[in-house]
C-alpha cells in the first residue's frame, strides 16, 4: 500500500528531525529536567516502560485499580474488568472464556502482559480466545491499558492494544515489620457463583517483603434474562494461587521472585452443543459435549535498580518461564469422541534501560522469547475404544518458535517544554520450526518452517495547552505488525461454526498503521478526553474457503489478502457535581472494512470487519459520604444493534442472530459501606429489568437480574 510507505517516511523523518532539534536545544535542557505535570487526578502509567502521568502521555490510556470499592463486585474475571471502556467490547465465547476486542481487534492481535511478561505465545489463534481468563483478577493490583498499536515497545501482536496486569506487590522498603492478611468473598445469584480469596501482604523485615494468596471459584449454570432462564452447562470451576517475594538490597535495588498458577476445569462452549439456546432464532450445535480445561504457570526472577548515577538511570532485567496447557474434550452427535490439546513452555529474557539525558528520556532494551510446543489429538469410537492417534493436535506437534526484539524510544521536550516529541523504532525477528504437521491433502506428516523480520516506528506529539498540563492535545502515527505464528501456519481445528481451519506454509507478516489525535482536559471538577483514530490494515491474514468439505465442515485456509481500515471516535468524562456526588460518561463509535472471502468461492470482496463493535455508551451517577464510608452508584450500559455483519458473522448462526445482535440498555445499582477500618461490604443489583441480552459475538447470554454480595476483610 502506498499509504504504508508514506507513513514510514513521515515517521522516520520525524525521528531524525526531532533528534536533530533536541541536539540544538541540548545547551538549554539540563539532565534530569522534568516538565510540569498535573497533580489533579494524577494517574501514573508504567505500561509505556516508564512512569508517566496520563496527562503527559500522547496515547489513549487507562489505569484500573482493582482495590476500588465500586469495581470489586464486577471483576469476576480479568476480561470483565474492561467493561465500559470506550472501544472495548468484552466478547464471551463461554462464561469462562472472555476475549476483549480493543479497537476492533482481539485474539492474537491484542497483547497481554503480566508484570511486563508476555502472556501471548505462538499458539494464540485468530478471533476470540480464552487466555485472558487465566489471569486471576484477585491477584492483580492494577491494570494498565494502551489502545492502538504499541509494537515499537512490545513487538508482535500489539495491534488493537496492550494491557499490562500488575500483580500485588509487597510493602515498600521501610525497615518496620508489617502483616496484612486479607479475606475476600463474592457471591452472585444469577451466576450461581461463590468466589473466595485468602491473601497476605507483609514485610518480614527491612530486606524481605511477601505477597500472595489462594483463590477458589465455583460457577453454576448461568441464568439469563426473563425468557432464557437457565443456560445449561455454562458453569465451571477454577483454582488460582500466587506468591511474590521481594528482596530489598537497599531502597533503590530489588530482586523479585514470583510464581503464579491457575487451573480451570470443564468450561463448555455450549453454543456448539445440543444445549445451546434458541434465543432470537439462534441455531444449536450438534455436539453432545464440547468442553475445555486450562492450566497456566508463570515463574520469574526480576532485578530492578533505579536512581543510578551515570549514563543508565534505571535498569530492569527479567528471566521467566511460562507454561500454558489446553485440553479439549468433544463428543460428537454419533457419540464418537475426540480429545486434543497442547502445552506451550515459554522461556523469556528481557532487559530494559532508562537514561535521562540532555537529549531526552531514553527507553531502550532487548527481549527474547522461546516457545516449545507439543500437541496431541486422539479420536475414540462410540463404544470408547481408541480409533486413531493423529499426527498433530490443534496446532503442530514437536514445534518451536523464537522471537527477539530490540527497541529504542526517546521523549524530547522541545521549545522550553511547549512540545513533547516521542520518536521510537524497533527491529523484530521471528522464526518458526514445526516438525509434525498433517498435510491437509495427502494426510501425511510434513514440516513447516519460516522466518520473518520487521522494522517499525512511531512518532508521537503532545502539545500542552496550559502550563500546568491540565489540558493537552496529542497526535501520533504508529506502525504495528504481527508475524505469522504457529496457529497461523499449522492450526488444524474448528474455526467458526461449520468451518475447519487447516495448515498453510506461505505467509508474511501483517502490517498496520494507526493515526490518532485527541484532547485530554482536567478541570477542578471535570476530567474528559476525546480521541479519533484511523487504523490501516495491510496484508492481514484472513481465512479463505478452499471449496473442500471435510467431515461436513467447510475447509478454510489462510492468505495475506486482508487490506482495509478501522476508524472510530472515543469519548470519556468524569464530573464532580459536588463533594459527594459525581457522574461519568463514556461512548464510542466504530466502523471498518477489510478484504475477505464472504462466500464459499475463492472470490475476494470488501466486507465488514468481523465482530464490528456497535455504537456503545455507559453512564453512571455516584453518591458517597465525604469520608467515603457509604456510597451508592447507578449505572446504565447501552449498545445499539450490531447489524454490520461480515459474511463470517452471518454464517456464525450459533452465536449471532439473523440480522445482528440486538441492542440493549441494562441498568445496575450498587451500594456499599466501610463498616470498620478492616471490613467493607457491597451489594449490587445488576440487570434490574431482567433483560435478555448478549455481547456481540458471544456464545451465551449475559446474566439476568443478578444480586452480588462482596465482603472484604483486611486484618
Amino acid at each position: 500500500m502506498q499509504i504504508s510507505r508514506l507513513a514510514q517516511i513521515i515517521m522516520f523523518a520525524g525521528i531524525a528531525v526531532s533528534f536533530v532539534s533536541s541536539l540544538v536545544q541540548a545547551q538549554t535542557v539540563t539532565k534530569g529536567t522534568t516538565q510540569p505535570t498535573s497533580t489533579v487526578n494524577e494517574i501514573v502509567i508504567t505500561a509505556l516502560r516508564m512512569e508517566k502521568d496520563t496527562g503527559s502521555i500522547p496515547y489513549t490510556t487507562y489505569r484500573i485499580g482493582t482495590d476500588k470499592t465500586q469495581i470489586q463486585e464486577a471483576n469476576r474475571t480479568t476480561p470483565d474488568v474492561f467493561k465500559g471502556i470506550p472501544s472495548v467490547m468484552v466478547q464471551k465465547t463461554s462464561y469462562g472464556q472472555g476475549s476483549p476486542f480493543l479497537r476492533g481487534f482481539t485474539g492474537f492481535r491484542t497483547l497481554f502482559l503480566i508484570d511486563g511478561i508476555r502472556l501471548n505465545n505462538s499458539v494464540f489463534r485468530d478471533g476470540p480466545n480464552q487466555y485472558w481468563n487465566t489471569v486471576d483478577t484477585f491477584s492483580i493490583s492494577d491494570y494498565e491499558m494502551i489502545l492502538g498499536p504499541s509494537s515499537v515497545l512490545y513487538g508482535s501482536d500489539a495491534v488493537g492494544g496492550t494491557v499490562n496486569a500488575l500483580t500485588t506487590t509487597p510493602p515498600d522498603y521501610n525497615g518496620s515489620s508489617v502483616w496484612h492478611p486479607r479475606l475476600y468473598y463474592r457471591g452472585s445469584s444469577a451466576e450461581r457463583s461463590n468466589i473466595g480469596r485468602v491473601g497476605l501482604n507483609s514485610r518480614l523485615n527491612e530486606n524481605i517483603g511477601f505477597s500472595g494468596g489462594f483463590t477458589s471459584k465455583e460457577f453454576g449454570n448461568l441464568r439469563g434474562g426473563r425468557d432464557v432462564d437457565i443456560q445449561e452447562h455454562t458453569g465451571y470451576s477454577e483454582i488460582d494461587y500466587d506468591a511474590k517475594l521481594n528482596y530489598y538490597i537497599d531502597k533503590d535495588n530489588t530482586i523479585t521472585f514470583a510464581h503464579q498458577g491457575v487451573s480451570q476445569d470443564d468450561a463448555w462452549r455450549t453454543h456448539k452443543t445440543i444445549y445451546g439456546i434458541d434465543w432470537e432464532g439462534l441455531k444449536k450445535g450438534d455436539d453432545k459435549v464440547h468442553s475445555f480445561d486450562q492450566a497456566r504457570e508463570l515463574s520469574y526472577i526480576k532485578y530492578k535498580g533505579k536512581n543510578m548515577d551515570g549514563l543508565v538511570n534505571s535498569i530492569e532485567a527479567t528471566i521467566s518461564r511460562h507454561l500454558q496447557t489446553e485440553d479439549q474434550y468433544r463428543v460428537k452427535k454419533d457419540s464418537a469422541s475426540e480429545k486434543q490439546g497442547f502445552d506451550v513452555e515459554t522461556w523469556g529474557s528481557t532487559v530494559e534501560l532508562i537514561s535521562d539525558t540532555a537529549i531526552g528520556e531514553w527507553v531502550y532494551g532487548v527481549e527474547y522469547y522461546h516457545d516449545i510446543v507439543d500437541s496431541y489429538n486422539r479420536t475414540y469410537k462410540a463404544d470408547g475404544r481408541l480409533n486413531k492417534t493423529a499426527i498433530q493436535g490443534p496446532i503442530a506437534d514437536d514445534a518451536s518458535y523464537d522471537s527477539v526484539g530490540v527497541y529504542l524510544q526517546d521523549t524530547i521536550h522541545l521549545f522550553d517544554g511547549s512540545l513533547d516529541v516521542i520518536p521510537g523504532i524497533r527491529y523484530n525477528y521471528c522464526t518458526a520450526n514445526a516438525n509434525k504437521v498433517k498435510d491437509p491433502v495427502s494426510g501425511n506428516q510434513i514440516s513447516v518452517d519460516g522466518d520473518w523480520d520487521a522494522v517499525v516506528g512511531s512518532l508521537r506529539l503532545l502539545y500542552p495547552l496550559t502550563d500546568d498540563r491540565h489540558h493537552v492535545a496529542f497526535a501520533g502515527i504508529s506502525q504495528g505488525f504481527r508475524a505469522p505464528n504457529l496457529s497461523d501456519l499449522t492450526r488444524l481445528d474448528i474455526a467458526r461454526s461449520g468451518e475447519l481451519e487447516t495448515p498453510v506454509s506461505d505467509l508474511d507478516p501483517e502490517r498496520f498503521i494507526a493515526y490518532e489525535a485527541g484532547i485530554k482536559s482536567r478541570f477542578d471538577k471535570l476530567s474528559a478526553s476525546l480521541t479519533y483514530y484511523y487504523t490501516t490494515i495491510d496484508s492481514m491474514i484472513v481465512r479463505a474457503p478452499t471449496g473442500v468439505i471435510i467431515e461436513e465442515l467447510v475447509e478454510v485456509t489462510k492468505k495475506n489478502s486482508g487490506d482495509g481500515y478501522i476508524h472510530g471516535i472515543e469519548l470519556a468524562g468524569d464530573y464532580s457535581i459536588s463533594r459527594t456526588l459525581s457522574a461519568h460518561l463514556s461512548a464510542c463509535w466504530m466502523y471498518g472494512k477489510v478484504d475477505a472471502y464472504p462466500t464459499s468461492s475463492a472470490i475476494e470482496q470488501e466486507d465488514y470487519t468481523s465482530r464490528l463493535m456497535p455504537p456503545t455508551a455507559a453512564a453512571g451517577l455516584r453518591w458517597q459520604t465525604e469520608n467515603e464510608k457509604y456510597w451508592i452508584e447507578v449505572v446504565c450500559d447501552m449498545a445499539a444493534k450490531a447489524d454490520k455483519l461480515s459474511a463470517e458473522d452471518e454464517r456464525d448462526t450459533q452465536r449471532i442472530p439473523r440480522g445482528g445482535t440486538p441492542g440493549y440498555a441494562v441498568f445496575t445499582a450498587r451500594t456499599g459501606s466501610r463498616i470498620t477500618d478492616s471490613l467493607s461490604l457491597s451489594l449490587a443489583a445488576e440487570n434490574i429489568m431482567d433483560e435478555d441480552y448478549r455481547i456481540h459475538g458471544s456464545g451465551l447470554n449475559e446474566p439476568g437480574r443478578n444480586f452480588v454480595l462482596t465482603a472484604n476483610y483486611m486484618f
